[in-house]
């Protein structure tokens, strides 16, 4: 009888019994096992549809020192109140924008590589006329831009807007007067001529010269970004102060005066630009590092864009790698992923960058859902469905096809989810992080997808709640929980 017992045990904590714990009260039975808090995430579906409108707060601008200067970081739906009618149609636009964005990065990393000349593997700029800096081709999907945003100061005397974070871009760029062709935002469109900073950059200026499109118009350098969904921005290249609410300011900073802009921006002035390029703006300000935490997205609460601040002491540290054909873009040196403490078989160079510049995984901030090659996202899924085999299915949402019914719990337990660093460090998600409600009625999915490119991408949702610090100096990046 004392067997039989003891072989009950090990089978329930083989199985991941998740359908015993319903309340908030439970606890979890297994280290390997953590409690979603189901109530609470369907409550907020419901809130971020009846928000109010978003209240501008005052900048926050807290420094330790002079070189540190920090700037507020607030979710979409904080600055855009979102009009869907149901919580499972706000989903869908997300995972629509979330797509293009996808596409955006590997159409940027496939052109750089295209771009190299084999002969010295330095990129190639691409210079056009004038007249062909534009792109005809305009998104079908409108609905809004990045997730999350900053407040930044332009020009002096200094005006604010609102901007799109992107550590997958290198230029930083605005909406400017006169416009031929911009999008709705929410701040008044930005009036070069009403500063006293402004400068147009030349043809043979070094900032033009590292565009990767650029033009030449009566002596003025033009620029052009575009991005995988048919978004773009063209206008005039130029240096102007930029300024960190009250923290400091910068001058002669290079950024994109946009007099035709299209796409996927409507809300935010433009983007503020943090990747790891020679034009992005922690290079141009020669900041030793920068660190963002990003609030839940369905959360009215903001945080925090930091430059030149301490890692938190705790942060679970990885190796910060470079492409040589993409300087833009962060990878990270990712050794496996582990599901309910057991780490996946995933070949290590599906995680690594081969020789042709393909391959590896970045930190990004605007991609929602983290994106794995297939034969990672397969052991990672299957394992999981594994260890929740007692929960009932909720059938497929979109691009996720792993989800559940949990309409009738409070809580559950769910399997573990670890990042394992090359490093040595290892990074515990919590379970917000990659189950999610996708409507109201309490379907929940599991927050990965798998990728058709070689390049595997950790998104925002599982960042959310994590302040990211990226040491630039000493090619790091630290992962530190519950420091928003």
């Amino acid at each position: 009888m004392a067997k039989f017992c003891l072989f009950l045990l090990f089978v329930s904590l083989v199985s991941f019994p998740s359908v015993l714990s319903r309340s908030l009260s439970s606890s979890s039975s297994h280290p390997h096992s953590q409690i979603l808090d189901v109530a609470t995430s369907l409550k907020k579906t419901v809130q971020v549809l009846s928000s109010q409108d978003f209240q501008q707060e005052a900048i926050k601008s807290t420094h330790s020192n002079s070189s540190s200067f920090s700037l507020s970081v607030y979710p979409r739906s904080a600055l855009v109140k979102p009009s869907h009618k149901d919580y499972a149609a706000l989903t869908l636009s997300r995972l629509e924008r979330d797509s293009a964005r996808v596409s955006s990065l590997n159409m940027k990393l496939q052109l750089s590589l295209s771009n190299f000349t084999h002969s010295d593997l330095k990129p190639v700029q691409t210079m056009l006329q004038p007249e062909e800096l534009q792109a005809p081709i305009t998104s079908g999907a409108s609905q809004g831009s990045g997730e999350y945003f900053t407040r930044l100061g332009l020009g002096e005397p200094a005006k604010e807007f609102y901007m799109v974070l992107d550590t997958g871009s290198d230029i930083t760029w605005v909406q400017c007067e006169p416009c031929s062709d911009c999008y709705q935002q929410s701040d008044p469109i930005y009036n070069p001529s009403g500063s006293s900073t402004y400068s147009r950059l030349s043809c043979d200026a070094a900032q033009c010269s590292a565009l990767d499109v650029s033009a030449c118009s009566t002596q003025s350098c033009l620029y052009q970004v575009s991005y995988g969904d048919g978004s773009f921005t063209v206008g005039e290249f130029a240096t102007e102060t930029v300024s960190f609410g009250r923290s400091g300011s910068f001058p002669k900073v290079a950024i994109g005066c946009g007099h035709d802009n299209e796409g996927l921006f409507v809300g935010a002035a433009g983007l503020v630009a943090l990747g790891g390029g020679s034009l992005s703006l922690p290079t141009q300000i020669k900041a030793s590092s920068f660190s963002y935490c990003f609030v839940d997205r369905d959360s009215p609460s903001s945080s925090t864009l930091d430059f030149n601040s301490a890692r938190p002491s705790d942060s679970v540290v990885a190796p910060l790698l470079r492409n040589s054909r993409r300087s833009t873009y962060f990878y990270v040196g990712l050794a496996g992923i582990s599901v309910g403490g057991q780490m996946l078989s995933i070949p290590a160079s599906v995680f690594q960058v081969d020789g042709s510049g393909n391959g590896g995984i970045i930190v990004d901030s605007g991609t929602a859902v983290t994106r794995l090659q297939s034969i990672a996202y397969n052991a990672l899924r299957d394992t999981f469905v594994k260890y929740t085999q007692s929960l009932p299915s909720g059938g497929q949402f979109a691009l996720f096809d792993t989800c559940y019914d949990l309409s009738s719990m409070k809580s559950v337990n769910v399997p573990t989810i670890a990042f394992h660093f090359s490093g040595g460090k290892t990074l515990s998600l919590h379970p917000k992080n990659y189950l999610i409600p996708v409507s109201s009625a309490g379907k929940f999915c599991l927050a990965f997808a798998p990728t058709e490119g070689s390049l595997s991408i950790i998104g925002n949702i599982q960042q959310q709640g994590t302040r990211v610090s990226y040491d630039l100096a000493n090619n790091l990046v630290g992962f530190s929980p519950d420091k928003c």
